[in-house]
């Protein structure tokens, strides 16, 4: 966790946003969070798709075996992965419509077993399949202006219109 300070006021909360990496809701969170100055660091796994996929193999040397260089991958990606979500004040989760984020799935888990407030974001659709992450969310919505509300809300105390 981020160090607390006694007056919340003062607190910079630590915001890791996992999910897809398709569309640009990650710069919707942060942008609104700006325009409402909230005090938010937020941090996010590497979104370059290439680079996380072959970090691994580009850095410690190719593999003739897929399992192996996405392995070697995985590993460096969880580095980063484990360091930010242990050090955050609350994880949001974004599942996208196209791609299945397994690697999301296991960031809402870890975020739950270390009990860190989980926001998730997905559509109507994968109520079904995400029940299991819903019951352990905190709150669950559908669109990036609703984590937002949800972090004004929790920091501020604000309701919004």
């Amino acid at each position: 966790m981020t160090e607390r300070h006694e007056n919340m006021n003062e607190h910079i909360w630590s915001v890791y946003l996992s999910g897809e990496i398709h569309t640009d809701w990650r710069q919707q969170i942060e942008s609104a969070a700006t325009k409402l100055d909230l005090p938010v660091a937020f941090s996010a796994p590497v979104t370059d798709h290439d680079a996380s996929d072959d970090c691994g193999a580009k850095i410690l040397g190719p593999e003739t075996s897929r399992f192996w260089h996405d392995h070697k991958g995985a590993k460096i990606n969880a580095i980063r992965t484990r360091t930010l979500i242990e050090a955050a004040d609350i994880v949001v989760v974004r599942f996208g419509e196209k791609y299945r984020q397994w690697n999301a799935a296991f960031d809402a888990g870890v975020a739950s077993a270390l009990n860190i407030p989980l926001i998730v974001m997905h559509q109507d659709e994968h109520q079904h399949p995400l029940k299991e992450i819903d019951a352990a969310a905190l709150a669950v919505t559908s669109t990036p202006e609703q984590v937002v509300e949800i972090l004004d809300y929790v920091i501020t105390g604000r309701l919004g219109s």
